[in-house]
């Protein structure tokens, strides 16, 4: 049964946020797509729908007690890697690259989910098993294990980009754990061992896009096109920008996948660094809102679960930003709440779910 009480408590700053990040994105999107023809629904519209069902979501998951969560993820976890197992012998081919399951009126991408259910599992982990000084190397064996099996799946789809996220929002709920100092060594510099070995297991085209992110001009009409006219889009944009559909780089379709990995760079360059800022400052508060969250949660599996949301924000945004600027190579990440795509709205959004979920029963205790 649902306590009316939770309702006092209810997070409205964290809500109001997240929609008005959401609505920048949308509007944003009408933008990027305004100079497309065709009949089809625009994705500004789109991207409405899977927000409205984003917050159905959320809705659901505030009235569930995310502390059966810590008993009902290991069943979750579970069927996600058979859908994982399932992608690579049976899933949807496009680009190259097989990583949905066709349900006909929706293409479920369980890679997405995974993200979720290893926030979940690995919370449960950590909440019941409590080190003091820190975990040792064969304490982390099963950490190790859950995050390992689903990065090595979605790497054969082939999807570095959410493999690395995956490896990334695990390895942040690690270090919040903690670790001790003989283990922290070992994995150190076992990960940049790995990291340069790491290229003999890259694909060409994935080879082909650390080659780009060195040296962009290298191949200015081919595979350096993407990141050059994006660093144009933001760059140009100056101190306010060029003004609401007033972007030549995206109006002009210079600028390839605006809707999508580079929402960014249309949003940079119609409002400038000035905007570009306002938007980073609602993405740096709804991270330290998730922190402060994570700080006066109830219990440590609601203390686990919200660092491992914020974490997944975190690298979201981090990877997405720093590739749409040439920081890092282009890996196909979307700017969660922003970037058009439904299948991340939807995993964004139970990610904050969770925060909300965390937030309201912090005094039922």
């Amino acid at each position: 049964m649902f306590d009316r009480r939770l309702l006092t408590h209810f997070d409205w700053f964290l809500l109001l946020l997240v929609l008005l990040i959401a609505l920048l994105g949308i509007t944003n999107l009408y933008s990027a797509s305004s100079s497309w023809e065709g009949a089809a629904t625009p994705v500004y519209l789109k991207q409405l729908f899977w927000l409205g069902l984003g917050l159905g979501v959320v809705l659901g998951l505030v009235i569930f007690d995310y502390r059966h969560l810590e008993y009902l993820g290991v069943g979750f976890y579970g069927v996600t890697s058979a859908l994982l197992l399932f992608v690579l012998f049976f899933g949807k081919t496009s680009m190259g690259a097989t990583r949905w399951i066709d349900l006909g009126f929706f293409n479920l991408q369980p890679s997405e989910l995974m993200k979720i259910f290893v926030i979940i599992i690995l919370a449960r982990y950590f909440s019941l098993r409590g080190e003091i000084g820190g975990y040792g190397l064969r304490d982390l064996a099963a950490p190790f294990v859950l995050l390992g099996l689903p990065a090595l799946m979605i790497m054969k789809q082939p999807d570095l980009g959410t493999a690395l996220l995956v490896l990334f929002i695990g390895g942040t709920m690690i270090l919040f754990a903690g670790l001790k100092r003989s283990a922290a060594i070992v994995l150190s510099v076992g990960g940049l061992l790995a990291a340069g070995g790491g290229w003999f297991l890259l694909h060409d085209y994935q080879k082909e896009r650390i080659r780009t992110f060195l040296n962009p001009e290298r191949d200015p009409l081919g595979s350096g096109y993407h990141i050059i006219q994006s660093k144009i889009a933001v760059g140009s944009g100056g101190l306010f920008g060029k003004g609401f559909m007033g972007g030549t780089q995206s109006q002009l379709s210079f600028l390839p996948e605006r809707h999508t990995d580079f929402a960014f760079s249309v949003f940079a360059e119609e409002w400038g660094f000035a905007g570009s800022l306002i938007l980073l400052g609602l993405y740096m508060l709804l991270i330290l809102w998730g922190l402060y969250v994570a700080r006066c949660a109830g219990d440590h599996f609601g203390m686990y679960l919200a660092v491992g949301v914020v974490a997944m924000l975190f690298w979201h945004i981090v990877v997405n930003l720093a590739m749409v600027i040439g920081l890092l190579p282009v890996v196909g990440v979307p700017l969660p709440l922003f970037s058009y795509g439904g299948t991340c709205m939807i995993t964004t959004m139970t990610g904050i779910g969770l925060l909300l979920n965390v937030s309201m029963r912090r005094f039922m205790f």
